[in-house]
């Protein structure tokens, strides 16, 4: 996409999103009705499912959308092939090229963007996005990370050539890591990333050789740059921070603001939707992008359903993710966000000084007969695994593999003298209120 062409559509954005809830209603089911014909017509899945469910071709534009089937990931996982409306896709191959491709911008079939989930609740999936749906999703991450401000605002800030610094997860295809890179480049800023597993050092290299003035990452990420900066003092005036990826707490939101003095802007996204939302400020609540997509609360369960992702239809999605709606005096709705995943960081004490292991740099810690695992921290210089087996009897090999892989990931982040201790349970289970597993406990 042209800067010119970005730049048009962030202002179609910006006007449309400014009208009365009644024109976004209808927006919005203009885009739901044309979703479920494609996915009837294209989707041998979707075609079985409705029709199961009594609804034909010519009930598809009346019949309401609580009368469609939902879906959930194990069927998503289960019937992936019917479901996607490419004929040419097979979970097995994206699969295999997910895991083997180490360029995160590479192309699944040489057009569709490729996103994976991280896993928190089971086997990672894969999410795609064809290039007109990517195109959207960078419309919106530019348009949130800039929702505070007027077009004209947006067009001074951006022309100053924006130094942006990404701290998070970024060595994979996580959704966020790769949207930013590429709003980024869309608006021709400067960007730098810093992956969570970067030693304390390189952090405070990076700032100084760079000099960040917006800063885009995981609340638990930020923060740990927010102590660095006033501890080292290291950094120029930042501008704007957006969080994204992690919930971001009263006090969090609070404590960014008093150490940068910015606007804190959280962006809400998910692998199964990059743009589902923002929160400029704390006492209007997360506002969503009902342009973007449906979402229903049932039974205090969220189910969405993607309007702008033709290559992988979502329809009455099951997300774990629990919401609140809230008194909206836009045309969009209002929610509170609770009970979504949150990492934490495992703190310790080196020779060195203070340092962390995040819980991202080992969730792709891979052993075979490893079925899942978490962390718990035991001191300032050690924490524990706790681990199931998929074959109990394999414990000792599954153990000597794990010391290996987790010794190389201490060395990686300074932690060398670190000790830790590989212990087995019979079973790991999400916690009970979100449905998402902690790895940090």
């Amino acid at each position: 996409m042209n800067y010119a062409r970005l730049l048009w559509q962030l202002y179609r954005k910006k006007q449309e999103l400014k009208k009365s809830k009644e024109h976004v209603q209808a927006l919005q089911e203009k885009k739901l009705r044309r979703l479920l014909l494609y996915a009837y017509e294209h989707s041998a899945y979707y075609r079985k499912a409705f029709e199961a469910a009594g609804i034909t071709e010519d009930r598809i534009s009346t019949t309401p959308l609580e009368q469609f089937p939902t879906l959930n990931k194990e069927l998503l996982m289960e019937h992936y092939d019917e479901i996607v409306t490419d004929p040419n896709i097979r979970q097995s191959e994206l699969r295999s090229f997910g895991e083997r491709s180490s360029d995160s911008m590479e192309r699944y079939l040489g057009k569709y963007h490729v996103v994976h989930s991280s896993g928190s609740t089971g086997v990672p999936r894969y999410f795609l996005y064809d290039e007109r749906a990517w195109e959207e999703v960078i419309i919106s991450v530019i348009h949130g990370a800039l929702y505070d401000l007027s077009f004209r605002d947006m067009l001074r800030l951006l022309a100053g050539k924006p130094r942006i610094l990404y701290i998070a997860a970024t060595d994979g295809r996580y959704g966020g890591a790769m949207a930013v890179h590429d709003g980024i480049q869309g608006v021709r800023a400067e960007q730098r990333f810093l992956d969570i597993d970067t030693p304390l050092l390189k952090w405070l290299e990076t700032v100084q050789e760079f000099r960040p003035n917006i800063i885009i990452g995981y609340p638990s990420a930020i923060k740990i740059f927010a102590e660095l900066i006033e501890t080292e003092k290291a950094a120029d005036k930042i501008e704007r921070i957006v969080t994204c990826g992690e919930p971001l707490t009263p006090g969090m939101r609070s404590y960014f603001e008093s150490v940068f003095g910015a606007p804190v802007i959280n962006y809400y996204g998910a692998s199964e939707s990059l743009a589902l939302g923002v929160e400029h400020n704390a006492s209007d609540g997360m506002i969503l992008f009902d342009d973007m997509n449906r979402i229903e609360l049932i039974g205090g369960e969220m189910y969405i359903t993607c309007l702008y992702n033709f290559a992988q239809p979502l329809i009455r999605y099951h997300i774990s993710d629990k919401l609140i709606p809230r008194e909206s005096n836009s045309g969009l709705h209002s929610v509170d966000v609770v009970l979504c995943r949150e990492e934490d960081v495992l703190w310790f004490e080196t020779k060195n000084g203070r340092e962390y292991l995040h819980p991202l740099s080992v969730e792709g810690l891979c052993v075979d007969g490893l079925l899942d695992y978490q962390f718990r921290r035991d001191s300032d210089s050690s924490f524990e695994m706790i681990a199931e087996l998929s074959d109990i009897t394999r414990s000792d090999q599954v153990k000597q593999a794990v010391t290996q892989q987790m010794r190389s990931v201490l060395e990686k982040n300074g932690l060398r003298d670190i000790a830790f201790t590989v212990r087995f349970v019979s079973q790991i289970l999400p916690d009970s209120n979100t449905g998402k597993k902690a790895l940090i406990i």
